[in-house]
């Protein structure tokens, strides 16, 4: 069946479905431009390539014939509102092509943003990080609601103004939280609105018919011990005990990345995170894995068969909660009080639908919890990688700065990370990046989340700032650094705006604060020093960092978001420090390292409390030529020398037989 909205396009509109009707992953790319990505692969390195013919950055998609599909659809089913969501179905921040569902009816292709269409209006709302890239993809059809802007509704405010007057909201239960949709159910009936529909058949999914990407069907290999440190038994263990706490039966894995950690698996279905489509039961005498068994490796069976793990069909799992939580119910009316399951609150509405409000309990998961805090094994495995990252980043740098100001070269921003990218293969264990490089030049680095597409970005000025954001995955752990850098003169409003933006970054690294203190609280001393400025930056200040895990980890961060109030830092988190600083149509900054929670002696120890501090673990030296000595503080410059001595110490011995490389380091880490 040919998909609704081509049926519905005109002769003249056809040629521009065939360029727009691919799955919309890169939106800024030129049409008909054939793109290489690297996918992650927990084995030998792998490389697909995909065709992706989007409209370039400055043209956004025309998504007059979708939206008319769309509401076509609204209107036979009797839904006057329609929210699409970023996420799948197991609350992914980043996903599979299949699940790209609010970019391919949007256009937009950020990873944050939730589109809300009624029959005659469409909105995207996204954060700071997007607010740019937004403004260029979103076509006349739709309005941007800027997140967090003065005046500016919330998408589920936008929502309830729209469905007054008794009006229906629907969305697809599978694709939100049963928080989030109880939320927003209250906000509309406050405003009149009729109730929120669970509409279980996705319309994007109809509208997008027979060019819907198919859902991965990659590889799951086994994570092995050396890396992982723990294994599953014991991991189960440790959430049975959890389980016996709260009296339950029983928990649900819904979220990749902890179902990975859990099994020690690693898979190939969504690009950069390796992670693979999965649900998982846990009860006090049973373990269940719901996934396609064919893509288990051999290996990876015999691990699960040797920790008592049984392998389901993924698609049998939503018929088997049902039955599971059923089978355990008093069989009588008169009987005690219903078996509980717990759910983490990340978890799908359709999930809690299917267990029964009255069956199931939400909290905070604590395999989220027991993942973020890292095992010995674990954060040795992030020191090593972070090394042998910080010598392909050096070596990235001393290669561009000779290529752009010795030789002249003229390189774009995809060339640029192309070759970056050559430069990590060759480190030891190394498995695909951990996200789309961010290379940046010019005004192009304002754009917080920038990803420059291949034969239509910016070649890069060597009299500009350039702003490089990359990681990688390696088999002992996941990378994520951000340099700021200028190849000519800077001037001196963008030296005193790095000098602040990296005096924020060593406050950061060096504070000690009591136990139980959270992100939220030490999110300050980072954007103190550009506060006094009155400047600021969009973003958050630090995110967790999975161990060959996915790059953005919660439950920890640093930032003003709620999310991080309740969540106390810990010894063995893994998270990222990286303040920064972007003058729109001009330049952008931020420098980024990732930090270790550490125990800390202090003089005294008021009330027998224990006090925290980091260990950095990224070994990559500033800008020096950005760096106004003037605006630092004696104990700043000694970190600083401190910590460049530490640079060169590590990474020196790759660069043996370099002597452009080792030149460059020696510059760029000798004492102020």
């Amino acid at each position: 069946m040919r998909s609704i909205y081509t049926c519905l396009l005109s002769s003249s509109l056809k040629s521009l479905a065939v360029r727009t009707s691919e799955h919309l992953k890169c939106p800024q790319t030129k049409p008909l431009t054939l793109l290489r990505q690297s996918f992650i692969f927990a084995g030998p390195r792998r490389t697909y390539a995909s065709v992706s013919v989007q409209a370039p950055e400055d043209m956004a998609v025309d998504t007059s014939a979708r939206l008319s599909a769309l509401r076509a659809l609204m209107k036979e089913r009797k839904v006057d509102v329609y929210v699409v969501p970023s996420e799948d179905s197991h609350a992914s921040e980043y996903i599979a092509a299949c699940d790209a569902r609010r970019e391919f009816i949007s256009g937009f292709s950020g990873s944050y943003g939730t589109a809300v269409v009624t029959l005659d209006k469409a909105s995207l709302a996204t954060d700071g990080r997007y607010f740019l890239q937004a403004s260029k993809q979103l076509d006349q059809n739709w309005e941007l609601l800027k997140t967090g802007q003065k005046d500016v509704p919330t998408w589920q405010e936008w929502t309830a103004d729209q469905s007054t007057d008794g009006k229906t909201v629907g969305v697809d239960p599978s694709l939100i939280s049963s928080s989030t949709a109880e939320k927003l159910a209250e906000k509309i009936k406050e405003g009149g609105g009729a109730g929120l529909e669970a509409v279980k058949e996705n319309l994007i999914d109809l509208v997008w018919g027979e060019e819907r990407p198919a859902r991965p069907t990659e590889p799951v290999v086994l994570h092995l011990q050396q890396y992982a440190g723990k294994d599953t038994s014991e991991k189960l263990a440790e959430l049975r005990k959890e389980l016996e706490k709260k009296k339950s039966k029983g928990f649900v894995v819904s979220m990749l990345d902890e179902i990975a950690w859990l099994f020690n698996l690693r898979g190939n279905d969504i690009p950069y995170n390796p992670v693979f489509f999965s649900y998982a039961i846990v009860t006090p005498d049973k373990a269940t894995l719901y996934v396609d068994s064919s893509k288990l490796s051999d290996e990876s069976k015999s691990y699960l068969s040797s920790n008592s793990v049984m392998v389901r069909p993924y698609d049998a799992f939503f018929e088997d909660i049902k039955s599971l939580v059923a089978s355990m119910q008093p069989r009588s009316e008169e009987a005690a009080t219903p078996v509980k399951f717990l759910i983490p609150t990340t978890a799908s509405w359709a999930l809690k639908l299917a267990i029964g409000e009255k069956n199931c309990e939400e909290i905070r998961s604590p395999i989220g919890d027991a993942k973020a805090v890292k095992n010995e094994t674990e954060l040795e495995g992030m020191r090593q990688c972070h090394i042998r990252d910080g010598a392909a980043l050096i070596e990235y740098f001393a290669w561009l700065e000779d290529q752009l100001v010795n030789k002249g070269a003229k390189l774009d921003e995809v060339e640029a990370a192309d070759q970056l990218e050559a430069f990590r293969k060759k480190q030891k264990d190394f498995v695909g990046l951990s996200f789309d490089t961010i290379s940046s030049t010019g005004p192009n680095g304002a754009i917080i989340h920038y990803k420059p597409e291949r034969g239509n970005c910016s070649t890069i000025d060597p009299n500009a700032i350039y702003l490089c954001d990359s990681g990688a995955q390696y088999l002992d752990g996941t990378t994520d650094t951000t340099r700021t850098l200028h190849f000519g003169t800077p001037t001196a409003e963008e030296k005193k705006n790095y000098t602040l933006v990296l005096k924020g970054n060593i406050a950061l690294d060096t504070a000690v604060f009591a136990k139980g203190t959270t992100g939220f609280a030490l999110d300050v001393l980072a954007r103190q020093f550009l506060w006094k400025e009155g400047l600021d930056y969009r973003h958050g200040t630090g995110h967790g960092v999975g161990s060959y895990l996915n790059v953005h980890e919660g439950p920890i961060g640093i930032g003003t978001s709620k999310r991080y109030v309740d969540v106390a830092l810990a010894v063995g988190n893994v998270i990222s420090n990286e303040p920064g600083f972007y003058e729109e149509g001009a330049y952008g900054i931020r420098i980024e390292n990732i930090i270790m929670v550490k125990e800390v002696k202090t003089r005294h120890v008021f009330g027998d409390k224990p006090y925290l501090g980091f260990e950095h673990v990224t070994m990559v030296p500033y800008c020096r030529s950005l760096i106004d000595v003037e605006l630092l503080t004696t104990e700043e410059k000694k970190w600083l020398n401190d910590y460049h001595r530490e640079i060169f110490e590590k990474t020196k011995g790759y660069f043996e037989n370099d002597e452009l490389t080792l030149a460059w380091l020696k510059r760029e880490t000798a004492p102020f």
